[in-house]
């Protein structure tokens, strides 16, 4: 366990090997790892809940996700399942089917929980190109399963042992089909099966790929493109009762793997001490030897107050994400329609699929369940939307016409969720907005930017794929960093960074 000593005005000070900031899912990644090695681990954050981007707060009564509604590795054999299977904790999960629906004017596709039944009803939409979706669908099926490997045994992933390294040549044969896809569009590997006009699926890509590699099939670096299309059928489910009982589960097991984790206790400063790292905090300072920052690499840079210049790397991922998204959100309460069933409700909506999904054209609808106690009142739900928002037309705009911007947005939102989702909407009873400055203050992130770095098509992704120290003995983890986007992914990267500390330590790496 860290050590604490008082201090002077009645501060105290706690020496560990490793403090983390912030508990969004990398942080809780590194944290379980480190502790579950031995490592003396303290987690601080800023806020009153864990989970940053995923994760549930509570307004006026009703709890609303912040961010993300579904996991993905949630699955028997799992890292959330393990993880939580090691240290007696329980989450539970509603399996839905469909997963997801896509609408859109004239299309209705459900995504159904099994893979060879969705593909059979694209193939069962008017004019689709049968075979052409069946030839690439095998296709994309092997990219997966080449790259979702790597999270379900993240042995295989960076820092490499030598078994592992020996598990990897047997597999060279898989990976010689990612070559001619890497540095390509998923949108040019449509192209060239065939499928570039087959509208119902450029739509169903278009905004899964905005969703998971944060830009549209056209700019989606292949490979991660044809890995996320199979987010749907990788152990993804709907956390009963909010994403946040998933995240407090991770707490649960940091703690009773001997870490300890504060929650409201922000971390104002941090500087060199000797070899070592000092923190300075709401509860006192924290002396570590190592520090793990699961936060943007804008809010790293705040945080050291480094100028710019100082740490390339942190500038040039800073810049990348800035070339990114915020969210503008509603978060709504509706009386569940007539003959709806207790099962919670994930819509993805698409008024143009011919116009940019973005700024209401495009939102994500997620409808807790009837068994998602204490979110809504009898006979009603909550309901998370979101749309994506350029961060740089934000930064170009004066602050009040940024306030127009983002409310012609949100109505657009609701425009969207009437035309396409009545049902709900003839419903809604209660409406809050949230601009992404109102994203920035729930989860902390400079900007309100969401969804890290968009992976669009080039070989830069491949070259920062392993976890570095931006600084000795500072980590970043979190979205914007190896290995990317989804909860998942920060999570198990999170885990590969424990294991670099862990060399670090001389302590027994996983």
């Amino acid at each position: 366990m860290p050590g604490s000593r008082g201090v002077h005005d009645g501060m105290t000070e706690t020496a560990c090997d490793v403090l983390v900031i912030g508990a969004g899912f990398g942080g809780l990644g590194a944290a379980l790892a480190l502790a579950e090695r031995g490592a003396r681990v303290v987690v601080c954050e800023a806020l009153r809940y864990p989970g940053g981007c995923a994760s549930t707060f509570e307004r006026g009564g009703r709890k609303f996700e912040a961010g993300a509604t579904l996991f993905s590795g949630l699955g028997e054999g799992q890292v959330f399942a393990q993880w939580l299977g090691r240290h007696g904790l329980s989450v539970e999960v509603d399996w839905l089917d469909p997963v997801v629906e896509v609408r859109s004017p004239g299309l209705r596709l459900p995504v159904c929980r099994d893979r060879a039944a969705f593909v059979a009803s694209l193939c069962a939409l008017p004019g689709a190109p049968e075979a052409e979706l069946r030839a690439f669908f095998a296709r994309q099926g092997r990219v997966a399963e080449t790259l979702w490997a790597l999270f379900d045994d993240p042995a295989l992933l960076p820092p490499l042992g030598a078994g592992a390294l020996l598990r990897h040549l047997g597999r060279a044969g898989r990976y010689a089909e990612l070559l001619p896809l890497m540095g390509r569009s998923l949108g040019a590997a449509l192209g060239r099966a065939g499928l570039g006009a087959f509208a119902p699926l450029r739509t169903y890509l278009d905004g899964l790929c905005q969703i998971t590699v944060q830009c549209r099939a056209d700019e989606a670096e292949a490979p991660f493109a044809m890995a996320t299309m199979d987010y749907y059928w990788r152990g993804t489910g709907h956390v009963r009762g909010g994403v946040g009982a998933l995240a407090w589960a991770m707490v649960e097991a940091v703690r009773r793997a001997g870490g300890e984790v504060r929650m409201a206790s922000r971390v104002k400063g941090l500087a060199r001490d000797g070899e070592g790292w000092r923190a300075e905090t709401r509860s006192g300072v924290i002396r570590a030897r190592h520090v793990v920052a699961n936060l943007l690499p804008q809010d790293v840079r705040a945080l050291l107050g480094a100028p710019l210049g100082a740490l390339p790397r942190v500038d040039a991922l800073a810049n990348e994400v800035e070339s990114g998204w915020g969210a503008a959100m509603l978060y709504l309460v509706a009386r569940a329609p007539e003959g709806a069933g207790d099962e919670p409700v994930h819509l993805e909506l698409v008024a143009d699929h011919e116009a940019p999904f973005i700024e209401g054209n495009h939102v994500f609808v997620s409808i807790s369940g009837a068994e998602d106690e204490g979110r809504a009142p009898e006979g009603h739900r909550t309901i998370t939307t979101s749309t994506h928002v350029p961060l740089s037309t934000l930064r170009q705009q004066p602050k009040t016409e940024s306030a127009a911007y983002v409310a012609s947005v949100q109505a657009r939102m609701r425009a969207t969720i009437d035309a396409l989702a009545p049902e709900w909407a003839a419903g809604v009873v209660e409406v809050m907005t949230a601009s992404p400055r109102t994203f920035q203050r729930f989860t902390g992130r400079a900007g309100g930017a969401v969804g890290g770095i968009p992976r669009r098509a080039g070989l830069g992704h491949y070259l920062g794929a392993w976890p570095r120290a931006v600084m000795p003995g500072l980590w970043m983890v979190g979205d914007s960093v190896f290995p990317g986007q989804s909860t998942l992914a920060t999570a198990v990267g999170g885990q590969r960074t424990a294991a670099q500390i862990l060399r670090a330590l001389d302590m027994a790496v996983p």
